[in-house]
């Protein structure tokens, strides 16, 4: 593989652990609204609330709380306490400000793919502040040569993105754990991806089997493995 290659890395559950912090965020709204129904129910509500918002809110922490706010209004009819709001709000900013560390096997990666002479690309999507202050908080900014935050990881912002680096499909690899935002849209456009599973998967990332017929893409289970697959 060339020197000049150009390896994007997405961030959230790629680099460092991001979906169980809001799945305990989530746990911990609904022992707040508990009395307002059954798990699922609420889970279901707080689902239905985030699906219409996040073509106005976007991704991310903020959009999160902004969300569970909403939820917490509608089934209570309004009745929410101000004390069950600041409650929310809370757990929110503690998703703003959680410590962040790198996922084994990802600093080791970064520096043997820099030491090879590759060029080291952050992709990912969300609020700009917050993932810009998770990588700053991760540590691993000074290992990537490029920056990108985007609002959405679809094909049009792939094919944007790609251009502006004058990227060529044998010259650009793509490595996430998002099957939906990651992989699909990458190896729809004919360049190579690399999925990385990881154990938490947010139900708005999740694909159904037939997505993913007659893609071509590679599968590691650990980041490591990427290393071999790269040579």
């Amino acid at each position: 593989m060339p020197a000049a290659h150009l390896i994007a890395f997405d961030a959230d559950d790629t680099l460092w652990s991001t979906q169980p912090h809001f799945d305990q965020v989530e746990a911990r709204l609904l022992e707040i609204i508990a009395h307002c129904g059954e798990p699922a129910h609420l889970t279901e509500q707080l689902n239905a609330v985030q699906r219409r918002n996040m073509q106005l809110f976007g991704y991310g922490a903020k959009s999160f709380m902004l969300s569970m706010i909403e939820t917490a209004i509608q089934l209570t009819d309004g009745a929410v306490t101000g004390h069950d709001i600041q409650q929310i709000i809370d757990l929110g900013k503690d998703l703003l400000r959680y410590p962040i560390e790198p996922l084994p096997g990802v600093v080791e990666v970064l520096t043997e793919l820099r030491r090879r002479g590759h060029r080291l690309l952050v992709l990912t999507k969300g609020d700009l502040l917050d993932q810009e202050s998770k990588l700053a908080r991760s540590g691993l900014g000074d290992l990537f040569d490029h920056v990108e935050i985007v609002s959405e990881k679809d094909e049009a912002t792939y094919q944007r993105l790609l251009s502006r680096h004058a990227a060529r499909p044998e010259y650009f690899v793509m490595i996430g754990n998002s099957l939906k935002s990651d992989i699909i849209p990458v190896a729809r456009l004919g360049f190579r991806a690399v999925h990385v599973p990881y154990h938490a998967n947010w139900i708005f990332e999740r694909v159904e089997p037939e997505q993913l017929a007659g893609l071509d893409f590679h599968t590691v289970q650990d980041l490591r493995e990427v290393l071999d697959y790269l040579l």
